[in-house]
Order: C-alpha cells, then structure tokens, then sequence
C-alpha cells in the first residue's frame, strides 16, 4: 500500500519532474539531448549489459570508480552500464572510463521507465552507490530475478531517523536487497536500526579510501603551481557552497596583509555557481580572475582565482600549500561535507568545517592520524591557515601524514569485490 502510494505521488508529481526538466535543459546543455533517457528510452542501444552500476553524481562515481576498475580487471569481458542523475556525473564517468563503460541517465523511478530500461539492458546485478533507496527500482529489479547490492552505505543518524519516518515506504525495499556494504560500524549499526538483517550487513570501509592518483597528477600539479608561482603561499578551497565563498572571502582578506602574495583558489561544487561566484569575488577590492581566462602564468595582481572547470580539483589540490573542502563549514541541508581524502592523497594538509554527518569516519580518521584539521568557525578558520602558512615543516608533515592514511586504510574495494562477485556469478 505504500509503495503504490508513493508511486501515485510520483505520477502526481509527472508535471513538476517535466517542468523542472524542462527547466535544466533550457539553463544547461548537459540537460538536453537525453531527456528520454529518463524514461527509459534513449538512442539504440539493445546490448545486454552484465552489471548495472547507480551512481547518482560526481561523488559517487568517483566512489565506485576503484570497484569499477577492479572487475574490469579481474572480468575483462564484463559489460557494465553506470548511470547517473546528472550531466557532471555524466561527464566523470566518461574522463574516467572512456569506452571501457557505457553511459545512461538513470531512469526515473516510474514503474514503466524502470521496466523500460530493464527489458532493454537486462542487467545480472545491480550495485546502487552509497545511500539510495529507489523503491520501484529495487522491486522490479527483484521481480525479475536481478540481484541488488548497495555499496560503499553511509548512513547517518539523521538519515536513519528520516528513513525511519517513512518505514513503510521503504522497508519492502530494503528487505529485497541482497547485501549491504557500509563504510563504518556506525553505518552498519544505522541500517540494523531499520530491521535490516544482520547477516546482510557488511562493514567493508569507505572505497573513497581507493585512491590512485596518475603519475601525470604530480606533473600537471607542478607546471599549475609555476604558472601560479613557486614562491606565493596558495590555498585552494574545493567543492564550496552558497554561503561558504563569503566566509572564505573574509578569513582571506583578513589574512591578506599579514601574507601580501597569498592566492586563494576557489572551486564551487556546481558549475551552474561558477559565475555567480564570479561576481561575489569581484566585488572585493582584490584581484579576481577565471581559471579558464588563465594562459601561462598568473599575473602577480590577481589574488582570487575562480577555478571554473570540471575534473581538475585534484590536481589543483596537489599544486596547493593547503586545501580547505566545503560543504562543511557552514550547515547546508543534505550535504554534511565532502571528500577529504584527495588533498590527503595528494599529501597537501586538509581543513574542513564541523558538519561533516556524512564523512564522520573518514573525518575521525583523518583527525587521529593528524592529517587534517577542522575547525568551527570562521574565526578558527582564520587561526589555522595563518598557522599553517607561517610552519613550512608542519605543512609538510601533515601533508605526509594524510598521504600515509589513505595508503593504510585501503581495502575497502576488494572486500567489496568479494562480496558482490557471487551476485553476479550466480545470475
């Protein structure tokens, strides 16, 4: 009954979804082009795929990227389909795989697009990426004999509590998924609180600890750092948010006479925010450029760079003295932070801000092995960069420290790898 009622909620729904749809492919070009993909539809494509990979954006595709890897490695002719919800999680999963995969937009969670986009693919398995619970998606998948598995789980204890709120809706659901990989105990524990059998639930870790970064990286992040300037102290804030550039723009400009050659590099999370980002730096007295506008090297005046392109956070983190991530410093509704560990990875010292409720291991991790630091205000925030641009050495260690976490806390993947191969083998 609730299913069928959160489906009558959907179809009621329908016009808003066009709208908004509509909406997005007028406003970017991602958007267009595809829309039928949504339903299910899409160009010609019957091939039968082996594995069905749900990824919703950016983030969870670079999640699923090192499990990806592997069984391409270990199954060479395993046919896997990855789709996401938007146009940037689209665009990673083709810079990261090329042909190696093929590319969907998810179906919408309508019976019929489902079905749709079923009969045409006719997956083995279905992996669903982190914390999804599509509840036509999972019933169908089931109905016709395709094992589901969720991945890399983090399941906070407010998100426990809202899935709660709506148990009925989701509990059909869940109880049709075959296994459960969490990325901490604390997420196993979350998922048991919602009557999940134990026996299905895995602590397998975090596979966003699987990172491996190309020789190239280091390259490409010396030549940005010269085109920058060797000798200026840089801090590269990545993934921002509305309301968090403000704060930087400040904790930055209070810091700018005590460090009179400081660079601050700004990467908003979403594109569509890259101009109005724009306009908020040019505001202040300094000087503001685009990332893009960039040819060889930085001009001396210019000490705000809005990095207004996609896939190259990485490096610019790797050209850092020092990375600070968003979506935590200030409280955002559904975000509760993003990945520290690229900077860690690339041995730059990491600061985030307190609300970190979906990265709370990785943050208590990064924090006891002394490769980060978070910070609760604007006011820490300031003290912290001004110490670490003063300490060469602490920068240094600290960065070394964050490059020998994310080595030591590797595994996550085979483990996953291990658990998902029967699935698929048996279907």
């Amino acid at each position: 009954m609730a299913r069928r009622f959160y489906t009558l909620l959907l179809w009621l729904a329908l016009p808003v979804v066009m709208i908004r749809l509509g909406w997005r492919a007028l406003s970017s070009s991602g958007y267009r082009g595809r829309i039928s993909e949504r339903f299910g539809g899409g160009a010609p494509d019957d091939r039968r795929c082996d594995l069905w990979i749900h990824a919703v954006s950016v983030g969870e595709v670079k999640a699923a990227t090192p499990l990806v890897q592997r069984l391409l490695k270990e199954k060479k002719h395993l046919d896997i389909i990855i789709t996401t919800m938007t146009p940037t999680g689209a665009q990673q999963v083709v810079d990261t795989f090329g042909s190696e995969v093929r590319h969907r937009f998810a179906p919408y969670d309508y019976p019929f697009a489902i079905r749709r986009f079923i009969t045409r693919f006719s997956p083995r398995l279905l992996i669903i990426m982190e914390t999804e619970i599509w509840p036509n998606m999972i019933r169908i998948c089931h109905q016709r004999g395709i094992a589901v598995a969720m991945a890399n789980v983090r399941l906070s204890a407010r998100s426990a509590r809202g899935y709660r709120f709506v148990l009925p809706l989701v509990r059909d659901g869940l109880n049709k998924v075959s296994l459960f990989a969490a990325q901490s105990e604390a997420d196993r524990k979350h998922l048991l609180s919602l009557g999940i059998d134990a026996s299905r639930t895995h602590r397998t870790g975090s596979m966003k600890f699987e990172i491996r970064m190309p020789a190239s990286v280091n390259e490409v992040a010396q030549a940005i750092r010269r085109d920058w300037s060797p000798n200026r102290p840089v801090i590269v804030a990545g993934s921002t948010h509305d309301g968090e550039e403000s704060l930087l723009l400040r904790a930055f400009q209070s810091l700018c006479n005590e460090f009179p050659d400081l660079l601050l590099v700004i990467a908003p999370r979403h594109p569509e925010r890259f101009d109005a980002v724009m306009r908020l730096a040019s505001r202040s007295s300094l000087g503001v450029s685009r990332r893009t506008n960039q040819a060889g090297a930085l001009d001396a005046a210019v000490q705000i760079q809005i990095a207004d392109t996609m896939g190259e956070l990485p490096v610019l983190y790797g050209a850092a003295d020092i990375a600070v991530v968003g979506g935590s410093l200030i409280p955002i509704r559904g975000i509760g932070g993003h990945n520290i560990l690229e900077p860690c990875a690339v041995g730059v010292p990491v600061i985030f801000g307190p609300n970190m409720g979906n990265f709370l291991e990785i943050s208590e991790i990064t924090l006891t092995a002394g490769a980060g630091f978070q910070v609760n205000d604007e006011v820490a925030l300031i003290v912290q960069l001004r110490h670490l641009l003063n300490d060469a050495h602490l920068r240094s260690s600290v960065g070394e420290r964050g490059r020998m976490m994310v080595d030591q806390n590797a595994g996550a993947t085979q483990q996953t790898c291990d658990l998902i191969t029967p699935l698929l083998a048996s279907r």
